[in-house]
């Protein structure tokens, strides 16, 4: 008997006894299979619109942050930004002293 390739994955998955319960009595009262209802609920959950929009943003962050920068950087980032442009500064005004002094 040939074998055929399956289309779909099965997966197991543990739920509370009451959700599970209430599972089974809205499958029943729609007529539905529980795999139709979690195939349902999961084109729901993909679908909300603001769930769609915290994955937009994400993939935008991740595409704008090629260092892969967190939030806890950003006081360090500060720090060494400022101590860079303040050694610029001082080269800059040593560098005018030395012109000043040297005319």
């Amino acid at each position: 008997m040939p074998t055929t390739t399956r289309k779909s994955r099965v997966f197991t998955i543990s739920l509370p006894a009451e959700m599970a319960e209430k599972v089974v009595a809205i499958a029943k009262l729609e007529s539905r299979t529980i795999s139709e209802l979690f195939r349902e609920a999961f084109r729901t959950y993909e679908q909300d619109p603001i769930r769609k929009l915290i994955r937009e943003t994400a993939n935008l962050a991740s595409s704008t942050n090629p260092h892969g920068y967190t939030e806890e950087d950003i006081p360090r980032l500060v720090k060494e930004v400022r101590a860079e442009m303040r050694a610029e500064r001082l080269a800059n005004e040593e560098e005018s002293r030395q012109i000043l002094t040297a005319q």
